[in-house]
């Protein structure tokens, strides 16, 4: 469970990182299973699908082997080792330090930054993804699966834009964007903070957070597991948002 001290950073701040949550034998498993999936040795399960990156669709950068050109796999409700990650103690137990007892998964990703392709993704706040509220009733928990750098692209954040509330956001005028990234103009991109992590590693941040990933400039790629969490007292103005087949509550 998470100090009184570290939840006093995590609302102060909106993020709060935490160093060797996740062991390397849980990392060894994901990740294989993510290899397996990508390159055809297991099909995707359920609602899962695997997305190539912009670059590699509009055929501005030939990738060298299939995993050289995914940029996300999503929906990991449904495979029976990737799921796991969402039930870890070790995280659900941080979760519940900060959103309480009863919670939901709502969204999972394995976000893979190929070598040598651009795929940044714009600074952002995830809760224009979510419709579900109060905004402090959720949270993202994002582990590295592999070393993150700023030279491979680790996440970027802006420590207490949580506080700013909801900013516009739009498509950024750039080249190559991946679908369903979208960015904000309305911070000061001077106070960013990039956060390179070991693997293991694992950021809790706010869903108003302002946070993002620049590319990936070597030749080691750059992945991640995540998972969005909310507190059942949430409420939506779209129905019951328990009812998703995707949002999964946690034991």
């Amino acid at each position: 469970m998470l100090s009184p001290e570290q939840i006093q950073q995590y609302q102060r701040d909106g993020f709060l990182l935490l160093p060797g949550l996740v062991d390397s034998q849980t990392l060894t498993d994901l990740n294989q299973r993510f290899l397996d999936i990508v390159e055809g040795r297991q099909p995707a399960a359920g609602a899962m699908k695997i997305m190539q990156d912009v670059m590699v669709v509009k055929g501005a950068v030939q990738p060298q082997t299939p995993l050289h050109a995914v940029n996300k796999l999503f929906c990991l409700e449904d495979d029976e080792v990737l799921s796991t990650f969402a039930c870890l103690p070790s995280v659900v137990d941080c979760v519940r330090s900060i959103i309480g007892d009863e919670i939901y998964s709502l969204t999972s990703n394995v976000f893979n930054k190929p070598p040598r392709v651009d795929g940044k993704h714009p600074l952002h706040q995830d809760l224009r993804y979510f419709s579900m509220r109060p905004a402090s009733a959720i949270v993202a928990v994002w582990t590295a699966m592999l070393p993150t750098s700023r030279d491979n692209g680790c996440l970027a954040v802006i420590p207490g834009s949580h506080k700013e509330g909801p900013l516009t956001h739009g498509t950024p005028d750039w080249d190559y964007v991946n679908s369903g990234f979208f960015g904000t103009d309305d911070v000061d991109r001077e106070r960013r903070q990039h956060v390179a992590m070991a693997p293991g590693d694992t950021l809790l941040f706010h869903p108003l957070l302002v946070h993002g990933s620049g590319r990936n400039r070597t030749d080691e790629f750059r992945r991640a597991i995540s998972v969005h969490y909310a507190s059942a007292g949430c409420e939506s103005p779209k129905g019951d948002w328990r009812s998703k087949p995707q949002v999964r509550p946690i034991p």
